[in-house]
């Protein structure tokens, strides 16, 4: 059967209608797992990767609150938590969702660390956004007295940023390899744990957020999946976005990918890191697609009837 690497965004995790705590996310991944089970029981192979901006920056938030009770934590060991605390919420919601459409399969989280380049120049302009939106007013005070980077988030407010650097290999690859036949594994959270190979072989975690969708990429890559599919708020990616004259697109070929990066359709930190991602895939594997779409339309998509689907040519 086709394989196929699921990466969650946000929305998936967490809506605007619910509350930001473990149990309105709970709530929605709930949801989230219906579509996700309809997916394996229509016999495809899938392991999934989940995005953890808002939980991550809460966690970290929490931390620095509390440390004059006990010691903060670093940005790698908060982003090991957030693969922990969401990830067992997936296993939860899914495992039921499947059973409940007698699919029997283990689902299980891997917590997973990545491996960066110290020299990525991602360190030196960082564009990942994480936690709470701000106003610009809350931004720019955080900015003055803990010494954030914040930048406007595609026209929904104001976030904290920290390195987005590029993954270039999954640490436990072969134990999710080893895992594909057996179960559904929940793998790269939050993009994966960043960290460094120092020269004694040793790792090192560092305060970056991998992006989820290249962390998903990769991931597909070393697993030989057939599709990358990228869930996302919207049913396909558009061009002239919120304009009179925005147009959906069905299909793009990496030309014309490349021509609408160009152009600045896609914003930084919200869609372009999808389509980049989408497009990596498609260049390494000409036959192979990606799908971009919204989740509740992902079987749909697989069947060919919407999404944008990136393919090489």
């Amino acid at each position: 059967m086709p394989k196929i690497v699921v990466a969650l965004g946000g929305n998936a995790l967490q809506s605007k209608d619910s509350e930001p705590t473990a149990a309105g996310q709970l709530e929605v991944v709930k949801k989230t797992c219906e579509h996700i089970a309809d997916i394996s029981s229509q016999g495809y192979e899938l392991a999934i990767v989940h995005g953890n901006g808002p939980q991550v920056g809460r966690i970290l938030l929490a931390s620095e609150a509390a440390k004059e009770v006990t010691p903060s934590m670093p940005f790698d060991v908060c982003g090991a938590m957030s693969q922990g605390y969401i990830g067992y919420h997936i296993q939860q919601a899914l495992k039921y969702a499947m059973n409940m459409r007698n699919v029997h399969f283990p689902v299980l989280t891997v917590a997973t660390q990545i491996i960066v380049d110290k020299n990525d120049p991602a360190f030196a302009n960082p564009t990942k956004p994480i936690g709470p939106f701000y106003s610009e007013e809350e931004a720019k005070a955080l900015e003055a007295e803990k010494g954030y980077c914040v930048k406007e988030d595609a026209g929904r407010g104001w976030r904290r940023v920290v390195p987005s650097p590029l993954p270039k290999k999954i640490v436990e690859i072969d134990a999710i390899q080893d895992l594909w036949d057996s179960s559904i594994v929940i793998s790269c959270g939050g993009g994966g744990i960043p960290v460094v190979e120092n020269m004694d072989g040793t790792l090192e975690g560092v305060a970056a957020v991998i992006d989820k969708d290249f962390a998903a990429e990769l991931l597909a890559e070393e697993v030989g999946a057939d599709v990358l599919m990228i869930l996302t708020e919207v049913e396909k990616v558009a061009i002239n976005w919120g304009k009179p004259d925005q147009k959906n697109i069905d299909h793009m070929d990496l030309k014309e990918a490349v021509r609408y990066i160009e152009e600045g359709q896609f914003a930084p930190g919200s869609m372009l890191p999808k389509v980049e991602a989408a497009m990596k895939f498609a260049r390494n594997y000409p036959n192979k697609k990606a799908i971009i779409t919204s989740l509740d339309k992902a079987i749909d998509a697989l069947e060919g009837k919407t999404g944008t689907v990136i393919t090489f040519a």
